[in-house]
């Protein structure tokens, strides 16, 4: 079994000018059914999630947030803390707002339950922006594309950003797109990295509000943010997230902790 050496957070401790990251899971998946519960070297995959995202200095306070007793007892057994949510929620930002509308804090952090191996750096790079004088009102992160065909993928999300490394746009769609050079990647693309930040009033608004039609065309929430105005901080990073989507994948992730 693999253990991880984290401090011990509690909600108790939690007030307004505190970060939590939650951590929304569910058991359905059209993939992989019950993967937050899939044995990852004696440990449930969600609970290597809470114990890397423990492991991150600018955080108070981790939970996960479920609509199933199986994911939140696994989550109890392993030392974390873990509230039920309502099933009808069709994202996880809808799950996120549910929770912090009973709970006090600053800024909320969406970490993917799928990614056993984040890294805690990651996390702390996103956050830090949110707690700067005049933060955005939502961070997130990228990195540099790999090659030519993610570039070119609908499932890798690319970004663009301003000089001062606010989110212009997001789109499945290869951006910037290069007229002259249409066979080469622009050194400018990046790849979005699935983090996110949140002013705690931003994620309820936001939540609240109405899908967007950019967000309906492109099937991507960040951008009902930017279509209502807010600024995206989007930090740089070498970090390529491993998800777990598939039974190939948890085999992959688990030769990857054993490597080290």
């Amino acid at each position: 079994m693999l253990h991880y050496d984290v401090p011990v957070s509690s909600l108790s401790s939690l007030a307004d000018s505190s970060v939590l990251a939650i951590i929304p899971a569910r058991y359905q998946s059209s993939r992989f059914p019950g993967k937050p519960l899939a044995d990852l070297l004696g440990q449930p995959v969600i609970a290597h999630v809470v114990a890397r995202a423990r492991l991150a200095t600018l955080v108070d306070a981790v939970l996960v947030a479920t609509d199933d007793h199986r994911i939140a007892d696994a989550v109890r057994a392993a030392g974390g803390e873990a509230v039920m949510t309502s099933p009808d929620h069709a994202t996880g930002t809808d799950r996120l707002a549910e929770v912090v509308s009973t709970l006090p804090c600053r800024v909320v952090v969406n970490v993917q339950g799928d990614e056993p191996l984040i890294e805690p750096a990651v996390i702390d790079a996103v956050i830090a922006p949110m707690l700067r004088p005049n933060p955005p009102a939502m961070a997130t992160a990228c990195r540099p594309v790999r090659d030519r065909d993610e570039f070119l993928s609908a499932h890798a999300v690319k970004v663009v950003r301003n000089a001062a490394g606010d989110a212009l746009y997001f789109s499945r769609a290869p951006i910037p797109a290069s007229r002259e050079a249409a066979d080469r990647v622009p050194a400018e693309a990046r790849i979005h990295v699935g983090l996110y930040a949140y002013q705690r009033d931003v994620l309820r608004r936001l939540a609240a509000s109405r899908v967007s039609p950019l967000e309906a065309i492109e099937s991507l929430e960040q951008l009902r943010a930017l279509t209502a105005g807010d600024r995206i901080q989007v930090v740089e990073t070498e970090y390529h997230s491993i998800g777990v989507d598939t039974p190939d994948d948890l085999a992959r992730v688990r030769q990857l902790l054993m490597s080290h």
